[in-house]
């Protein structure tokens, strides 16, 4: 049986990608640097002008300011990263996590000008990244889908479409991801009222404002799969996520392996997370997410991510492989070094994501200047992040300062250890979710693992606002 630390990947192996551009920012563009130097590949760091003097263009080989602090203008502008990538010699380009991550035209482009798109093939990343195709596919391999309609081009078709589905039913993006452009709507008259806000919504987040409808799981969890594919059509996985966790379909806590799940479940969750990445013909790194139907018992396809996740540090440390520098691999098209029988989950993670938002505002975002930054430490801790003292948190980008993970013999454990790093943890000048996720790791139905998606607006935030009151 492979250990963890014997499926790390070595500093002396040897990968045909010498200088990788970073199209990305924040602290996934930190933990890719350090995966390129733990392979002695260069790296090239994109920024803003805001971003010019942050951890990551300190810690590049090379950073290049591309544009001015509004993302349409830099890190979302395709011809200023290419030529980035271009002049500065690259041969690679990661593109991390949001911004340009999963748009086909980027991955195209970058491969038209001879860059090597650390990410699933173009083609693949534009039939995932359309939900309604993605759906379609995941039929065609077998996997339970929910019931939805296709996209929609009207608000009449929306209403007809939701009257066969039955109420409440969930407006989705058809190019979307993060939450936006979803909506939950109970009759017909909250659809008519909300239809073309959605669409709107999905069209400045996306630059397409397609959108479909899908039924409504009321007492739902979101279990996702972490696949791994090459160029030489091996594809394994390596166990689920449980991210139930959220507000405003927004991903808070996630631990890996799920709790309180069937076994026969999670092993049917994980064989269609494998099935959907072989039908897409995955030669890289993504994740088959699913929603879990907590009365029922039965499981169906939600949607495949074609990039890292921001999650994906609590499957690192369950199973020991490093998932970045297994990108890098597939990218230079080297074979994947283990099996489905090597990977073994040991242990149980949970990762919180520390963002500057005020609870007791309704997780308001909250810009300002982080005055004082003490990461946790001890057994079992690791930190990704890209804060320190005096950074500034702008309204250009996402709050995300770090994310805290916890590693343990058993889920106790690591929820318990996750508390203590949570204490320990010094940030001041801004507010931050820290002491909403520490109440919500005590409270009982965390430990029981019987939260649902609903569970922070409806219990979670009101039992941390009487914690505090």
């Amino acid at each position: 049986m492979a250990s963890p630390s014997s499926l790390a990947v070595t500093v002396s192996e040897d990968i045909a990608l010498r200088r990788v551009l970073i199209a990305n920012r924040g602290e996934i563009a930190v933990r890719v640097i350090r995966a390129c130097r733990e392979l002695g590949i260069e790296t090239v760091a994109i920024t803003s002008t805001v971003d010019r003097d942050g951890l990551a263009a300190r810690m590049a080989d090379r950073a290049v300011c591309i544009g001015p602090p509004p993302a349409g203008d830099s890190y979302l502008s395709i011809p200023a990263v290419l030529t980035a990538a271009l002049g500065t010699g690259c041969d690679a380009v990661h593109p991390g996590y949001g911004f340009l991550s999963e748009n086909p035209e980027f991955a195209a482009a970058c491969v038209a000008e001879g860059l090597v798109f650390v990410g699933p093939r173009p083609d693949a990343v534009a039939e995932a990244g359309d939900k309604a195709r993605a759906r379609e596919l995941a039929r065609s391999a077998g996997i339970p889908v929910l019931s939805g309609s296709p996209v929609l081009d009207s608000t009449e078709a929306a209403v007809a479409a939701a009257a066969e589905l039955g109420y409440p039913v969930l407006v989705k993006a058809a190019a979307g991801g993060g939450g936006r452009g979803m909506s939950v709507v109970e009759n017909e008259a909250e659809l008519r009222a909300r239809w073309s806000s959605a669409a709107a919504e999905a069209q400045s987040a996306f630059g397409d404002g397609r959108t479909y409808i899908e039924r409504f799981i009321r007492n739902a969890r979101h279990i996702e799969v972490q696949v791994l594919g090459d160029k030489h059509g091996s594809v394994i996985h390596l166990g689920e996520r449980d991210c139930t966790l959220q507000r405003r379909h927004q991903k808070v806590i996630e631990e890996s392996p799920a709790p309180n799940l069937p076994e026969e479940v999670r092993q049917a969750i994980r064989r269609s997370g494998v099935a959907f990445a072989q039908a897409l013909g995955l030669d890289s790194a993504g994740t088959v997410e699913f929603i879990y139907d907590a009365d029922t018992d039965e499981f169906a396809f939600l949607e495949f991510n074609a990039r890292i996740q921001v999650e994906h540090p609590v499957t690192e440390m369950v199973t020991g492989v490093d998932l970045v520098a297994e990108q890098l691999r597939s990218a230079a098209g080297i074979p994947l070094r283990f099996t489905q029988d090597d990977i073994h989950l040991t242990g149980h993670a949970v990762e919180v994501r520390i963002t500057t938002e005020d609870p007791a505002r309704g997780f308001l975002p909250h810009p300002g200047t982080v005055t004082r930054w003490e990461p946790p430490t001890g057994e079992g801790i690791r930190v990704d992040s890209h804060c320190e003292s005096g950074y500034v948190v702008t309204p250009y980008y996402d709050s995300l300062l770090a994310k805290i993970v916890a590693h343990g013999p058993d889920r106790d454990t690591a929820a318990d250890r996750m508390v203590t790093a949570l204490e320990d943890l010094g940030v001041s000048g801004v507010p931050t979710t820290a002491g909403f996720a520490r109440v919500s790791l005590d409270h009982p139905d965390f430990r029981a693992g019987t939260v649902t998606t609903d569970w922070i607006a409806s219990r979670g935030l009101p039992h941390y606002l009487e914690k505090i009151s």
